[in-house]
């Protein structure tokens, strides 16, 4: 498979890094330390942000266009069969991850949430948004442990920003991050269970966008 997209500015080749113009930069982790913004919601919820946490990801969404087997679902909703608007792959515990990257971040995540989570994130769950068409309707990660449990979701975005909304369960306003080209989003405490979470259809022209989804044992 192979697809156009956007490239950020931030992972654009220059002279330094590509001095013959070649290609962008590697793909490497940042640190996440200090450099992680808590955002703190309602009834027990968190959302933390890292921009950027992923420098030169459009090499690394490259190779997960080409390399992970996406395929299409249909879904059974409202007594009709309808297709999943976007493409999915999910890497359970014993299977290998299709990057060496992807590994190093799942260490990176279970180092810096150890404390907080208790256990290691295990499963990788992947999205493909080949365009604004696609999309995730509002729900929460509550299949599991996490109907019951306050849990942690690490998300990873490659490729174009899309905006990942959420809205608390019994009403109110909602709140959206625009995440892309390597920007991670971890929804923690209640989270899953008392608020929802979207990628919303847009009518403006967007790219495609890669979706990891980290979750620890249990959580789906």
């Amino acid at each position: 498979m192979t697809v156009e997209f956007q490239t950020s500015l931030f992972d654009s080749p220059d002279d330094l890094d590509c001095p013959d113009g070649t290609g962008g930069p590697d793909a490497a982790l940042g640190p996440l330390g200090g450099t992680v913004t808590r955002h703190v919601l309602t009834r027990g919820a968190w959302v933390d942000v890292r921009p950027g946490w992923v420098s030169g990801s459009d090499e690394l969404f490259a190779r997960l266009v080409t390399d992970v087997p996406w395929h299409a679902e249909r879904r059974v909703m409202w007594d009709n069969e309808v297709a999943v608007p976007r493409l999915l792959k999910f890497y359970a515990e014993d299977e290998p991850l299709p990057d060496p990257l992807l590994v190093e971040a799942r260490h990176a995540l279970d180092r810096h949430y150890a404390a907080e989570l208790g256990e290691r994130f295990r499963s990788a769950g992947m999205c493909f948004y080949r365009d604004g068409r696609d999309s995730v309707a509002w729900h929460g990660d509550t299949i599991g442990r996490s109907s019951t449990e306050d849990t942690m979701v690490a998300i990873l975005s490659l490729g174009e920003a899309r905006r990942l909304s959420l809205r608390p369960r019994t009403g109110g306003e909602s709140i959206s991050f625009p995440v892309g080209h390597g920007d991670l989003l971890v929804m923690g405490g209640s989270c899953q269970r008392t608020w929802e979470h979207a990628v919303l259809k847009t009518a403006r022209p967007v790219g495609p966008r890669i979706s990891i989804q980290f979750r620890p044992y249990g959580v789906r």
